[in-house]
C-alpha cells in the first residue's frame, strides 16, 4: 500500500495530480495515479500514451511492457523516468523517430519527474495535443487523444 496519498503529490504544473488511467490500471500503486513514493525506485511518473515505437524500444532494451495484461499501443501507462528520458535521447541523437517517445500529459505527470533528469521544456515538447493547447483535468472518460510525431504522423490513439 502506498504511503503517500494521491491527492498530497503534485503534477508538474505544482497542482494535485490527476487521475491517469483506470483501464488498463496503471502506477506503480495500480490506482490510476503516476505518483510517486518512496516503494517506487523506478520513479514511474510519466504519464505517457504508448506507441508501438516506444513498445518495441523498451522491449529491445529488456522491458517487454506487452507481457502486461491490455497494454497495447495507445494505452495510457505510467512510465519510468529514466525510459522515457532515454527514448527521448535516442529521438534527439538520430538513433530512433521522434514516435518512440511517449507523449505526455502534463497534469498526470508527478513532479518528481522534474528531479530526475527531466526539464520541463522537454516535457512540454512532447505533450499530448489537449496539453499543449492548456488542456487538462482528469483523463478518464475523455475522447481519444491522436499525438503526432514528425510530419504531423499519428503515432498513437487513446484507446483506454
Amino acid at each position: 500500500m502506498a504511503t503517500k496519498p494521491s491527492n498530497h503529490n503534485l503534477n508538474v504544473l505544482k497542482k494535485p495530480l490527476a487521475l491517469f488511467s483506470q483501464s488498463p490500471m496503471t502506477g506503480f500503486y495500480r490506482d490510476g495515479y503516476c505518483r510517486v513514493g518512496p516503494e517506487d525506485s523506478g520513479n514511474h511518473a510519466i504519464a505517457g500514451v504508448l506507441s508501438k515505437e516506444f513498445l518495441d524500444f523498451s522491449a529491445a532494451r529488456g522491458n517487454n511492457l506487452r507481457v502486461v495484461p491490455g497494454i497495447e499501443p495507445g494505452c495510457k501507462w505510467c512510465l519510468c523516468t529514466a525510459r522515457w528520458k532515454e527514448a527521448v535521447d535516442a529521438a534527439k541523437g538520430g538513433k530512433e523517430g521522434e514516435g518512440v517517445v511517449p507523449r505526455v500529459f502534463l497534469h498526470a505527470t508527478d513532479e518528481s519527474a522534474l528531479g530526475n533528469g527531466v526539464d520541463m521544456e522537454t516535457l512540454r515538447r512532447f505533450a499530448a495535443e489537449p496539453e499543449a493547447k492548456g488542456g487538462g483535468g482528469s483523463l478518464e472518460g475523455n475522447a481519444p487523444v491522436e499525438p503526432k510525431g514528425k510530419a504531423g504522423r499519428s503515432i498513437a490513439t487513446e484507446t483506454h
